[in-house]
C-alpha cells in the first residue's frame, strides 16, 4: 500500500465541502440543497462514481468552480467522495443540510483554508484516509484574540 498527499485546489474566495457518499443521486440532492438553501451561491458540484462506468459527474451554477472539482477528485482519484466549491456562501449555510442528504456517509472538512487529502492507494483502488485542514495550532487564544473573535463574528454577521 501506498500513502500521498494531496494537495487540493481552492480558488481564491471560495470555500471547499468534502464528503464520501455512497450513491449516483447525490449529485443532484447537493445541487438542490445549495440552489435553494443560499440562491444567491456560485458553486460547483462533481462526485466520483465507484463502480459500473466510475464516471466524476458533475453539476453546479458557476462553470470554473464544478472544473475545479473535477480537477480536485482527479488528483485524489478515489471513488464515492465529493467536492462543493462555494462562493457567496459559507459552508455553515448549508452543512447540516449536505450532512442530512441521504446518500452522505461523512464529511472530510468544510474550510477555506489549504487542504491537503490523504490518499490510500491498494491493488483494488484509492481511499480516503483523511484530510490536513489548515495549519498546526501556534499558540493558545489570549484575551485580545478572544476579543478579536467576537468582533469578527458580529462583523459577518453571526452573532448580535
Amino acid at each position: 500500500m501506498e500513502i500521498k498527499a494531496v494537495a487540493i485546489e481552492i480558488p481564491e474566495g471560495a470555500n471547499i465541502i468534502l464528503g464520501q457518499t455512497h450513491f449516483i443521486k447525490t449529485i443532484e440532492d447537493i445541487y438542490e440543497v445549495i440552489a435553494t438553501g443560499v440562491p444567491q451561491a456560485k458553486f460547483g458540484v462533481a462526485f466520483t462514481e465507484a463502480s459500473g462506468p466510475c464516471l466524476i459527474r458533475t453539476e453546479g451554477n458557476d462553470a470554473d468552480l464544478v472544473d475545479a472539482c473535477v480537477r480536485n477528485l482527479q488528483v485524489i482519484g478515489t471513488g464515492h467522495v465529493f467536492c462543493v466549491l462555494l462562493k457567496n456562501a459559507f459552508p455553515i449555510n448549508v452543512l447540516t443540510q449536505i450532512k442530512n442528504c441521504a446518500e452522505v456517509c461523512s464529511i472530510f472538512c468544510a474550510t477555506a483554508n489549504p487542504v491537503e487529502v490523504i490518499v490510500a492507494c491498494t491493488s483494488q483502488g484509492n481511499g480516503v484516509l483523511g484530510v490536513i485542514d489548515g495549519f498546526s495550532p501556534k499558540g493558545i487564544e489570549t484575551s485580545e484574540d478572544r476579543i478579536q473573535r467576537k468582533e469578527f463574528l458580529r462583523k459577518i454577521g453571526y452573532k448580535l
